[in-house]
């Protein structure tokens, strides 16, 4: 209870050198809670980085969520992340910056440039709806694929039916769609073919933006035929990634470096015959 009467006398008798020597050690208190918060910024923003090259980018998500809520504790969620890759080689691709990096550890390998999903919409009557984004997360290299061929899914008729002002006519196996004169489009064997009343037959050739028209309709043909397979969109080779998704070559190399694509990732011809070449089967492709 004596140590009030004396600060009280402190104060009283110090005047203004006691009360600055009162805010100096305020000042510094206040500068070194600044500087732990620059710190602070400074280390979740080194883990971030950190996290997108040697995580998964699900864990990526998860730190920039808690982030707000942990405080100092991102050590600690990151420690929940895989084991480091160890020397094994990875591709980390950022869609934002439409690039490519082929690493070992710290060291880049390789890298390019590429293009990536636009993100657009499609919708089509009766509720088919599909969004053209390049997968995020971690996934890996399955197969390696020469002269790969596009097999177009149904949302590219869709697309080209509307561009060319065309309804959607799917061609049956068993029921020939008739033309003029007697002749039907009809499924021979692997081919899509003109058949006329004398028996000829007739492949059709297609590639995109060739599509079989007749009239008013676009035909989109059965899945396993020949018509449904465009040779050259995809490059000479691809790094074959799952679920449809891969990273290939492209027939249109002025789409590289934007977002472009349907979700797979564009490089030049030139680009996938050296990840072709240098990328093994089983590599850890990590998508952000």
């Amino acid at each position: 209870m004596r140590d009030a009467p004396t600060r009280r006398n402190l104060f009283a008798s110090g005047g203004p050198v006691a009360w600055l020597s009162l805010a100096a050690v305020v000042a510094a208190v206040g500068l070194a809670v600044v500087r732990l918060r620059d710190a602070l910024a400074a280390r979740r923003e080194r883990d971030l980085t950190q996290a997108v090259y040697n995580d998964n980018a699900d864990i990526l998500a998860m730190v920039r969520a808690q982030a707000a809520s942990a405080g100092d504790s991102l050590e600690r969620v990151l420690a929940a992340s895989p084991d480091s890759l160890g020397d094994q080689p990875y591709i980390v691709i950022s869609i934002a910056e439409n690039q490519l990096w082929y690493k070992r550890g710290s060291t880049v390998l390789f890298r390019t440039r590429v293009a990536t999903g636009t993100g657009k919409h499609l919708e089509r009557a009766g509720g088919s709806r599909w969004t053209f984004e390049t997968p995020r997360g971690r996934l890996v290299v399955l197969r390696k694929d020469v002269d790969p061929a596009w097999v177009p899914p149904d949302w590219h008729y869709v697309e080209a039916a509307r561009k060319a002002g065309k309804r959607l006519r799917r061609l049956e196996p068993s029921k020939p769609i008739p033309l003029a004169g007697g002749a039907v489009i009809a499924v021979s064997g692997n081919d899509v073919v003109t058949r006329y009343p004398d028996g000829r037959e007739i492949p059709f050739e297609v590639a995109e933006g060739k599509e079989i028209v007749v009239g008013r309709d676009l035909i989109v043909p059965p899945m396993n035929t020949n018509q449904r397979r465009y040779a050259g969109v995809l490059g000479v080779n691809r790094l074959y990634l799952g679920d449809g998704y891969g990273i290939h070559g492209t027939d249109a190399p002025a789409s590289i470096g934007r977002g472009a694509s349907h979700g797979c990732v564009r490089v030049r011809n030139e680009d996938i015959e050296t990840l072709f070449r240098i990328v093994p089967v089983g590599t850890p492709v990590y998508i952000y």
